[in-house]
């Protein structure tokens, strides 16, 4: 009989080490290597998945995805329209940002049509979560709870109750019988995803996991974690204001990227339909380095506001910080600006921000930054009823960006008049009378047009 092997795991990326070492060669972070024993002679049958052998793609049956609806609208769009059979989710956030009320509400909903759920809790008894299905109104006969965190157990559960969809809070407290390691060790968090993995696929449940986030905001655990599950929800922001976002980072099902906003309320989560309108609802007039962007949220159209101060720095080196947006496509932006606009910002402090906690990576917003930053240094505010997108390469010239007609679109929506825009394809797009698209060809021209 062969005898556990003992290896040491980092607990931020999960890289395995045959000894100690003080800083992980993967991740670059210190002191994270745990000691784990694990079982070989189990580790070799644990992963038999099925006995299907190969076939040639003709003949294979596609089926259609079957969805359930969680009678949460923004929640389905991004999910790619519903919760798709044997699914596998992650969803991830800070403590207290409402993963846990988001799922609970979904789960009441799904119930009430008639179908079983089933919430398995490791952080809280039955009892705490139907304190808080009482209070939002998230109860219905075929919601069945249960506190557990030994896989074993869940399993059988699971066969017992027979439930269409299951949530798992959180995968950081299952514990494996077969790995000697910690509940929330990488070993642990590794072998019980896989445990349930299997499990959605075979008997086609789908199975929500909640996973805890580390200091630098990322889901605990190891990064293979996101690769098993089909579809990664990340709650972005903080819990310091009404509103949460939701963010789609992966989806086997659906688009990426999409971003739903929800409004917490002491009745839960509240989607916001129109979040264009919530985002621009307090912005200031005739104010000096502000300016409406149009940018794309996976599918969606959203318009977003960014701001931009520029001052006179009295350090060697002016200071270039940015919140919102990839800071070093931003100097680069600045770069451009200074050297085909003529604007001497060389021995200025320049701080960008965009407003809502939205987080925008998008190419399309480098004209709208540029812009803002002309307006803060020239002191002059841009036109009432103005959106500007595009993207600006190192010659200054103002390249295509996609999806332009339903970002023109979104703008017309909410009252936007003049739109700033690439001159590509213009043609195609159709607007009112009073509306004015103003295509440009490089930054200089955006900027005499405005400033």
């Amino acid at each position: 009989m062969k005898k556990d092997r003992s290896v040491f795991a980092c607990q931020n990326c999960g890289s395995i080490s045959p000894k100690w070492i003080g800083k992980c060669p993967d991740c670059g972070e210190y002191n994270t290597y745990v000691e784990e024993k694990n079982h070989r002679d189990q580790e070799k049958t644990r992963w038999i998945f099925s006995s299907q052998k190969p076939l040639p793609i003709n003949d294979v049956r596609a089926v259609k995805d079957k969805r359930f609806l969680t009678g949460i609208e923004e929640l389905d769009r991004i999910l790619g329209g519903g919760i798709v059979a044997g699914s596998l989710i992650l969803v991830g956030g800070e403590p207290g940002i409402g993963k846990s009320t988001l799922l609970l509400q979904a789960a009441s909903n799904v119930a009430n049509q008639d179908t079983p759920v089933l919430i398995i809790s490791g952080e809280e008894s039955i009892q705490q979560i139907k304190i808080r299905a009482d209070r939002l109104g998230a109860v219905s006969d075929k919601l069945f709870l249960l506190s557990e965190i030994a896989i074993d157990n869940i399993k059988e559960q699971i066969e017992k109750v027979a439930p269409e969809i299951v949530i798992i809070d959180s995968i950081q407290t299952l514990y494996h019988p077969e790995v000697a390691s910690a509940p929330g060790s990488v070993s642990q968090v590794r072998e019980c995803a896989g445990e349930l993995m299997r499990l959605a696929k075979s008997w086609g449940i789908p199975i929500f996991i909640v996973g805890h986030v580390t200091k630098d905001g990322s889901i605990a655990g190891p990064r293979l974690l996101e690769h098993m599950v089909d579809t990664v929800v990340y709650f972005e922001g903080d819990n310091h204001n009404s509103y949460r976002l939701v963010r789609t980072i992966k989806n086997r099902f659906g688009a990426t990227n999409e971003l739903a906003i929800f409004e917490m309320n002491d009745n839960g989560l509240k989607g916001v339909t129109n979040p264009s309108e919530v985002l621009l609802a307090e912005r200031p007039k005739n104010s000096p380095g502000s300016v409406v962007v149009a940018t794309m949220e996976g599918t969606r159209p959203l318009l977003v506001e960014l701001q931009a101060l520029v001052t006179k720095s009295y350090l060697s080196i002016p200071r270039r910080l940015t919140s919102g947006l990839d800071n070093n496509r931003a100097l680069l932006t600045l770069a451009v600006l200074q050297r085909r606009s003529g604007l001497h910002l060389e021995q200025e402090d320049i701080y960008v921000n965009v407003i809502g906690g939205i987080k925008v990576v998008e190419p399309a917003i480098d004209l709208g930054l540029a812009l803002a930053v002309a307006s803060a240094h020239k002191d002059k505010s841009l036109p009432e009823g103005l959106v500007v997108f595009g993207e600006i390469g190192l010659g200054g010239e103002i390249r295509y960006v996609n999806r332009m007609d339903q970002r023109v679109n979104e703008a017309i929506k909410l009252g936007f008049k003049q739109i700033i825009m690439p001159s590509h394809d213009i043609e195609k797009i159709d607007t009112p009378d009073d509306v004015r698209l103003c295509p440009v060809d490089s930054l200089q021209q955006a900027i005499e047009q405005v400033i």
